[in-house]
């Protein structure tokens, strides 16, 4: 399987808790006004990768604690995220993923790997970017975006915030 993507940066301490891993999807339907990365947007650009060649790149945990999966839009090619998502998963890492859709829109996408995907992922950054709502709270852009706990989300049927980030705290 086969992924486009804007870039791999190995260590990372603004995209999730703790050192990780950052992997830059390419490709965005959103095109939020003020984009912290528009080169992402077009799905014809970056680099196409097999997804064994990401998953080398990415190793597995030592210091390095978690893989945050970002764009772009990571859900924009979801077979290629499930799969990454879930060998990582496998491997021990902490999951996290940036998406400019909110839960309530992932969880009506009627592409099955979605669902998967939710299946393996710890936390999940929903919602565009509102330049308007720019923000200081850790790990988000702007005020709307929220921090999910997805299996506590997925089993309550409701969503559950990560208390941890919120009001400007990060207790990692």
């Amino acid at each position: 399987m086969q992924v486009r993507l804007s870039g791999i940066v190995r260590e990372s301490v603004v995209d999730g808790p703790g050192l990780r891993t950052v992997v830059f999807f390419q490709g965005c339907p959103h095109h939020c006004r003020g984009c912290h990365n528009p080169e992402t947007w077009d799905i014809a650009s970056g680099t196409l990768l097999d997804c064994e060649e990401v998953l080398t790149a990415i190793g597995y945990p030592g210091l390095i604690s978690g893989v945050t999966f970002s764009g772009g839009e990571p859900f924009q090619q979801s077979a290629a995220l499930t799969y990454l998502a879930g060998v990582c998963k496998k491997r021990g890492y902490h999951i996290m993923v940036y998406t400019g859709y909110q839960w309530e829109q992932l969880l009506t996408l009627p592409d099955q790997s979605v669902a998967e995907c939710l299946a393996v992922i710890d936390l999940l950054v929903d919602g565009p970017y509102l330049k308007e709502q720019k923000t200081a709270l850790p790990f988000r852009g702007s005020g709307n975006q929220r921090i999910i706990k997805v299996r506590d989300s997925l089993q309550k049927g409701i969503v559950v915030s990560d208390p941890r980030y919120e009001n400007g705290r990060n207790l990692i």
